[in-house]
């Protein structure tokens, strides 16, 4: 991700941004507009992802996207009212604003991740690698394998205490294939 990037360069994207996507709330259009239109403002604006970690955070979404339309961050206090953060920006001119554009596909498009910069304000514990993930995954199956197999042992137990045939032959069963099920699964993750 780059780390300093135009005036020029930021207006050209915001400018494709606008004629390309549909955003949920028409002050979200406003803000980008009036930043557009303002220089020493547009110095200012760094476009990151996770705003909500960021001192001066706003986060603008697309018809596209699942996310919230709008939010606006400022020292740990959040707000769904465009209208407030565009007096922040007018009155707050020196702060730097981190700027979060939710739409489809926005990891993969070429044009946002030209203009994204690093987010100097995320956690240290905020990446979490894929070997820490298959790890928390492998866990959790295993707990849920365990758990599950204790309840139909539970289930064999009493149907041999009642001496039915029947249910002992059903659970036994359903514990052979909750067995080859999580082996099976095992063999291909590994």
């Amino acid at each position: 991700m780059n780390t300093s990037i135009s005036i020029k360069d930021k207006k050209e994207f915001i400018r494709w941004f606008l004629s390309n996507y549909q955003l949920k709330k028409r002050e979200s259009v406003w803000i980008l507009n009036y930043l557009i239109n303002h220089d020493s403002l547009l110095n200012k604006v760094h476009f990151i992802r996770e705003a909500r970690y960021c001192p001066r955070g706003i986060v603008i979404s697309t018809h596209c996207s699942k996310d919230v339309p709008f939010r606006f961050y400022k020292n740990h206090i959040v707000t769904t009212d465009a209208e407030k953060s565009f007096h922040d920006i007018r009155l707050n001119r020196e702060e730097p604003i981190y700027i979060q554009l939710s739409f489809k596909n926005s990891n993969q498009c070429a044009a946002y991740v030209a203009v994204l910069e690093d987010n100097p304000f995320l956690p240290d514990d905020f990446f979490i690698t894929k070997k820490e993930k298959k790890l928390a995954k492998d866990v959790l199956d295993i707990s849920l394998f365990e758990y599950q197999k204790s309840q139909i042992q539970k289930k064999i137990d009493q149907s041999l205490d009642k001496r039915n045939k029947e249910k002992f032959h059903y659970y036994s069963k359903q514990l052979d294939e909750l067995e080859k099920r999580f082996n099976t699964t095992r063999e291909t993750n590994q």
